[in-house]
C-alpha cells in the first residue's frame, strides 16, 4: 500500500481526497497497488467530514512519516507552499501539485531537488486542469521540435469572450455574471488581465525549449478593452475574438505573449467556447496536435493531481525525468513579429486612414464616427509607429 498525504483542503485538495477514495478501485487495478491517504494537512478543522480521520495542523507530522511516500500540494500560492514542498522533495517524498504559481517561480529548482533526491516533483494540474498537456508535452512530443503552441488557458475569459459574443452583451455585464456563476474571483484581475494564462504559458514555454521563462518576460495584454462593437466588426470576417497565449520559436529566436486576437473559423480553437480551453501544439514533424477539456473545476484538477500520483507511484524511488533547466530562455521583444491587425479609428476618412496605415481592407462601420478596418501585414514596431501618426485609435486587435 502507498501512502499519500495532501496539503490543503480547499477546492481542489478535497477533489483529490474524493477522487482517491472514489475511484480506489480503478486506481488499484492500473497500478498494481493501493493508495490511502494517510493524512491531509489544513489549519481548518471540518465538522462531519469523513477528512476529520485523517486531518492534522502540523506539516511535521507528515515530513517525519517515512511511511509516506507521495504529497499533494494544493495549497495555492508561493508561501507556505515552497516551503513545505522543498523539504518534502529534500526528504525524498515525490510532490504533485496543481500550483501554477509556484511552479512558474520555482520549477526548475524544485525539479533538480527532486533528481537529487531520488523523487518526482509533476504539475500536470498546474496548467490545463483536467486537460493533459504537460506529460504529452514531456514525452508524446518528446522527438519534436516545437515550434509554437497557442493555447486558450483560461476559463474565465473565454466564457466572457464566447457570451460577449453570442448575446451581444457588453463587458462589465458578462463579467458580473460570471461573478456570480462562480467563474470568476471577486478580484478577477488576473483572469481578465492575462496574467493567469501568462503563468500558465510561461511553464509550457520552458518545458517545450528546457529553459526557464519568467512570466513577468511576456509581453501580456488582457481583454478589459475588447467591447461589442469590436465583435460586430469581426463577424463580418466570419470570425471570433479568443485570448490566446502564445509561444513560438522562428529563425532562432523566442517569441512568448498574452493578447486577444481575432481568429478565423478555420482555426480549431476558434469553436472551444464557455468555460472551456484548448491547446494548439505545432511540432516540426507531426504538425498540429490539440488537447481540449475543462481547464479548471475541481474534480478536473483534481483529476489530473491523481494521475500524477499514479506515475508517482509507479516510480518510486525514481526521479521522472522533466527537461527543465534554471537558465533563463531569452524571449526577443514582440516588435519585429510580423502580422495583420484589426484596427478601430475615430474617423471616417479613408484617404486619411490609408495614409497613415497603408492600404487597408475596410469592413462595414457599425457607428457613425468611426472606421474599421484590417491592415496589410507589418511589424509590431511598423503598426505602433503608424497607430501614433495616426492619434486616433479606439481599439486594435491582432489578427491570427
Amino acid at each position: 500500500m502507498i501512502k499519500v498525504a495532501i496539503f490543503g483542503y480547499g477546492t481542489v485538495g478535497s477533489g483529490v481526497f474524493e477522487v482517491i477514495n472514489k475511484n480506489h478501485e480503478t486506481i488499484q487495478k492500473k497500478l498494481g497497488n493501493e493508495l490511502e491517504v494517510k493524512y491531509v494537512l489544513d489549519l481548518r478543522d471540518f465538522e462531519n467530514d469523513p477528512v476529520e480521520k485523517v486531518l492534522v495542523h502540523d506539516v511535521d507530522v507528515i515530513l517525519n512519516d517515512p511511511e509516506v511516500s507521495i504529497i499533494c500540494e494544493t495549497m495555492g500560492g508561493e508561501r507556505p507552499a515552497y516551503d513545505f514542498t522543498k523539504r518534502a522533495l529534500e526528504n525524498g517524498k515525490s510532490v504533485c501539485t496543481s500550483n501554477k504559481e509556484l511552479v512558474e517561480k520555482h520549477g526548475a529548482e524544485l525539479i533538480k531537488i527532486a533528481e537529487a533526491n531520488q523523487c518526482s516533483y509533476l504539475f500536470e494540474a498546474s496548467v490545463g486542469g483536467g486537460i493533459p498537456i504537460i506529460r504529452p508535452l514531456c514525452t508524446s512530443l518528446a522527438q519534436e521540435e516545437i515550434e509554437s503552441i497557442t493555447g486558450i488557458l483560461n476559463g474565465t475569459t473565454n466564457y466572457i469572450l464566447t457570451k460577449m459574443e453570442m448575446e451581444g452583451a457588453d463587458f462589465d455585464t458578462v463579467l458580473k455574471r460570471a461573478q456570480e456563476k462562480g467563474y470568476a474571483e471577486r478580484n478577477p484581475e488576473a483572469d481578465i488581465c492575462g496574467y493567469d494564462a501568462g503563468r500558465k504559458i510561461a511553464i509550457l514555454t520552458s518545458l517545450a525549449y528546457g529553459k526557464n521563462v519568467d512570466f513577468a518576460d511576456i509581453y501580456t495584454e488582457g481583454i478589459t478593452a475588447i467591447s461589442k462593437a469590436d465583435f460586430e466588426y469581426v463577424k463580418q470576417l466570419g470570425a471570433t475574438i479568443k485570448l490566446f497565449a502564445k509561444s513560438v520559436h522562428k529563425d532562432g529566436k523566442y517569441y512568448a505573449m498574452v493578447a486577444p486576437f481575432v481568429v478565423s473559423s478555420e482555426n480549431p480553437l476558434y469553436a472551444v467556447k464557455n468555460v472551456f480551453n484548448a491547446i494548439l501544439v505545432h511540432g516540426n514533424m507531426v504538425a498540429d496536435t490539440m488537447y481540449y477539456g475543462k481547464g479548471a473545476g475541481k474534480l478536473a484538477t483534481a483529476s489530473a493531481v491523481v494521475a500524477d500520483v499514479v506515475d508517482c507511484a509507479k516510480h518510486l524511488g525514481k526521479h521522472i525525468r522533466i527537461v527543465w533547466e534554471e537558465e533563463k530562455l531569452e524571449l526577443s521583444q514582440i516588435d519585429s513579429a510580423s502580422r495583420r491587425f484589426f484596427v478601430r479609428v475615430a474617423s471616417t476618412d479613408k484617404a486619411e486612414i490609408e495614409n497613415n496605415f497603408g492600404k487597408v481592407e475596410f469592413l462595414e462601420s457599425v457607428s457613425a464616427d468611426e472606421c474599421g478596418f484590417i491592415t496589410e501585414e507589418m511589424t509590431e514596431s511598423e503598426y505602433k509607429e503608424k497607430a501614433a501618426k495616426a492619434g486616433n485609435v479606439i481599439n486594435m486587435i491582432r489578427m491570427d
